[in-house]
């Protein structure tokens, strides 16, 4: 065994040598090309170079141009109709306070998803430091205490996230109606953020022809790798329309083909009836009232 041994080390060291020979007479290109072929050929355990910038920095928008704090409150069913005209009250004076430097883009409940649950968008502009101020403020107000303590009294539990915006989707407007929006919510595998919002940038400009792309946002706190897309429909005939008239472009099904391959499962979709949305150029602008769903989707006016 030992001679053996002995000769496959020399038939070794002599292919080495032959290599470093064809190295030195070869071009830099060549060189790379036979020195990888080389370290493959040994097993050589080579590092991949590690992603050195975040994904905010590199998906996002600015911070400061765009953070946005998404509320899930699942309310008593008994409690719906009351929360809601308490939280329009007080959502409506802090969006016209110019004291807070926050703003509601939206507030909706749930119609088909988890039932008797109402859904708020914040927007902050300046980034953290304004979240910061904004909060500072509202521990100080005793009148917002008093408006979280009556409507703790209402809720069974309550979540939130704070997200940043895809810089390939347009800021979220407020729109004539009437409308419903759905909630689409996406858990990703850690690490597939920058695949999947490269895949989206293409895929994006498949979706725009009825204008239902409303805002796409990722998590920066909260549970992370977690996409929310939102999007408006006339009603659930236009929604069913527009989706199918996207299968008709060449290249949404491969983009639909790529980003499931990047996410774990669709955590879920929520259809939701909007109770009002806020636009500083115009006020406020109502979406039906929530204290009759069944006429939600008629009743829809601008203010």
């Amino acid at each position: 065994m030992a001679p053996r041994t002995s000769l496959t080390l020399r038939k070794q060291g002599f292919l080495c040598e032959t290599f470093v020979l064809l190295l030195k007479s070869r071009s830099l290109a060549d060189r790379r090309y036979f020195g990888g072929w080389l370290r493959s050929l040994f097993a050589y355990d080579i590092k991949k170079d590690a992603r050195k910038d975040a994904h905010s920095s590199l998906l996002a928008k600015k911070a400061t141009s765009g953070l946005y704090e998404i509320q899930f409150h699942n309310v008593k069913p008994e409690c719906l109709e009351a929360y809601n005209n308490l939280s329009d009250e007080v959502h409506r004076e802090l969006h016209s306070n110019a004291d807070y430097p926050c703003e509601v883009v939206g507030s909706w409940n749930t119609w088909y998803g988890e039932q008797d649950q109402a859904v708020h968008l914040w927007r902050y502009y300046g980034g953290y430091p304004v979240l910061t101020e904004c909060l500072n403020k509202l521990r100080l107000s005793k009148a917002y205490l008093e408006f979280h303590r009556e409507r703790s009294k209402m809720l069974i539990s309550q979540r939130n996230q704070l997200l940043l915006e895809f810089s390939f989707w347009n800021q979220p407007v407020p729109r004539t109606g009437p409308n419903i929006y759905e909630l689409r919510t996406y858990r990703l595998k850690p690490g597939s953020m920058i695949e999947w919002g490269n895949h989206w940038a293409r895929a994006i400009k498949y979706r725009q022809n009825n204008n239902e792309a409303v805002g796409g946002f990722f998590t920066q706190i909260g549970e992370l790798y977690v996409v929310h897309h939102l999007w408006a429909y006339t009603d659930l005939q236009s929604r069913e329309e527009t989706r199918n008239s996207a299968w008709l472009k060449e290249g949404w099904d491969a983009s639909v083909h790529y980003t499931g391959e990047t996410n774990i499962s669709m955590r879920f979709s929520q259809t939701l009836v909007a109770i009002y949305t806020f636009n500083p150029e115009y006020g406020v602008q109502d979406f039906g009232s929530h204290k009759d769903f069944s006429s939600a989707m008629t009743e829809e006016t601008v203010v």
